[in-house]
C-alpha cells in the first residue's frame, strides 16, 4: 500500500475545540466549535458589542472570518491537522443583519483535492434564519510541487 493510499486520522471533536482558541484571531472573535457533520463543522460565535459596526449590527468581516475559519477547520479536520493550508479566495453574499444572539457557520467540503479544496459555507442567526453563504477556496500548501504564494 502506497502512502497515497493510507487515509490520514480525521481530527475529533475535542482536538478542534482545542485547536481553534490556540489560533489568535479566532480566540479573538470567541469562535467555538457547535457540531462536527461527515462533510464539514458547525461554529458559532456570539455577537458582542466588539464585533459590531456603525448600524449595531454584526460586521461583515465578522461571517466572512466565520465562513473561512469553518471551511479551513473542515479541511483540517479531513487531513488530521496535518496540511498547511491558506485560503485563496471567497465570495460570500450577505441576505440579512444580525444583532444580536449568535451567528453560526456551518461548512460542506464540495471537493478536495492534491492543491486545492473547496467549501461552501451557510450562515444562520439564533433563530436559523440564513443570513448569508459563501465559497471559499483554499490552497493545499504542502501538496505536489506547491509552495506559499508570493
Amino acid at each position: 500500500m502506497s502512502l497515497r493510499q493510507i487515509k490520514p486520522r480525521k481530527l475529533t471533536a475535542r482536538e478542534i475545540r482545542e485547536l481553534l482558541p490556540k489560533i489568535p484571531f479566532n480566540a479573538l472573535l470567541g469562535v467555538k466549535l457547535s457540531r462536527v457533520h461527515r462533510d464539514g463543522i458547525t461554529i458559532e460565535c456570539i455577537i458582542r458589542r466588539e464585533l459590531t459596526n456603525r448600524a449595531g449590527v454584526a460586521h461583515g468581516g465578522v461571517t466572512a472570518a466565520m465562513a473561512d475559519i469553518a471551511v479551513g477547520m473542515a479541511i483540517n479536520r479531513h487531513f488530521g491537522g496535518k496540511r498547511k493550508i491558506t485560503t485563496i479566495e471567497m465570495k460570500i453574499n450577505y441576505f440579512r443583519p444580525v444583532s444580536e444572539g449568535r451567528i453560526f457557520a456551518r461548512s460542506h467540503l464540495l471537493r478536495l483535492g492534491s492543491t486545492l479544496g473547496v467549501g461552501s459555507v451557510d450562515l444562520t442567526d439564533t433563530k436559523r434564519n440564513l443570513v448569508g453563504t459563501a465559497i471559499v477556496t483554499y490552497m493545499l500548501l504542502d501538496g505536489r510541487g506547491t509552495t506559499v504564494p508570493a
